[in-house]
């Protein structure tokens, strides 16, 4: 009996595959002599999606479970060295599809975004942070959400307010929200083109005038609540739900996705980790809005 994992699967499949034949230069360089490998660059991506949707953080566990339950979708699998090895190579892979299939949907369009950080915990030992290959771009810092410290990244991302990923950085966790916005803004300029300007909802470390200036100046609108010894500012009344939604996509990731969870230990493992995250979180709310589920960002359908 087919499931609802299965279909996304093979509707991602089939994009994917299709990307990848109009764009044959997308796919991750491989020497020109050799084998073929024969696991195609659309069922990786697919399969990585999968098992961010199924809830499966170790590799070994995920590739024994493909090995015994999924072999009517994939006749042949990987090795756990092997899967590690192409998915890391595949991140560029990753981000582009999940790219195309957020373009895919009307949802792209949306002109109200929501924009927060989150922690991404590498490791909490002291000589994890001082052997780890992360150091030096993974550093303590502190999460005001849970009054906590942590030591690793933060993912940075933007959102319409059905969850659909629009951009996203992964840094230090002490770096500035604000000036991670602005080079987002930046080095995507096309994140703009073509689109209705759009209202940008932040928390209260989206502040600053030239920070504001240089919005402005992008055609973006930032609202956001008032500082301490600030007058009120325009759309307060919103805040506290779109908050609490902002929170729920927060929740989707770590909870459903398993953020924190990642297991990567040097930096193109965790990039790689985090990007399948995302596509698993894009992929589901791209099935969902072309087939007319009632609730966009959930995961329900595909978590068994």
């Amino acid at each position: 009996m087919t499931t609802e994992i299965d279909t996304l699967a093979t509707a991602l499949y089939v994009r994917v595959d299709d990307l990848l034949k109009a764009s044959p230069h997308l796919a991750p360089w491989r020497p020109r002599v050799g084998l073929e490998p024969k696991l195609s660059a659309a069922e990786l991506v697919t399969l990585a999606v999968m098992q961010a949707l199924l809830g499966f953080v170790s590799e070994a566990r995920w590739l024994r479970h493909a090995h015994a339950h999924l072999r009517y979708l994939f006749p042949y699998l990987p090795q756990q060295p092997g899967w590690n090895k192409r998915l890391r190579r595949s991140a560029e892979l990753v981000r582009l599809v999940l790219r195309e299939l957020a373009t895919d949907t009307v949802l792209w369009t949306d002109d109200v975004w929501i924009v927060d950080s989150t922690p991404v915990e590498c490791g909490r030992s002291r000589e994890t942070a001082k052997r780890s290959d992360l150091a030096g771009w993974a550093e303590y810092g502190y999460c005001s959400s849970h009054s906590r410290f942590f030591w690793g990244l933060r993912l940075h991302l933007v959102c319409t307010l059905h969850g659909l990923p629009i951009a996203f950085a992964l840094t230090g966790a002490k770096a500035a929200e604000r000036e991670v916005l602005l080079d987002i803004l930046a080095v995507d300029p096309g994140l703009l083109a073509g689109r209705p300007a759009p209202t940008l909802l932040a928390d209260r470390n989206y502040y600053g005038r030239d920070f504001e200036r240089q919005l402005a100046e992008s055609g973006i609108t930032l609202l956001r609540p008032a500082r301490k010894g600030e007058p009120e500012r325009a759309g307060g009344e919103l805040f506290k739900p779109l908050r609490q939604l902002n929170e729920s996509v927060n929740q989707t990731l770590k909870g459903q996705l398993d953020l924190e969870r990642h297991g990567g230990r040097t930096p193109a493992g965790v990039t790689v980790r985090v990007l399948q995250r995302l596509l698993a979180l894009t992929a589901a709310v791209w099935h969902n809005h072309k087939t007319g589920g009632p609730v966009i960002r959930s995961l329900t359908a595909y978590d068994h």
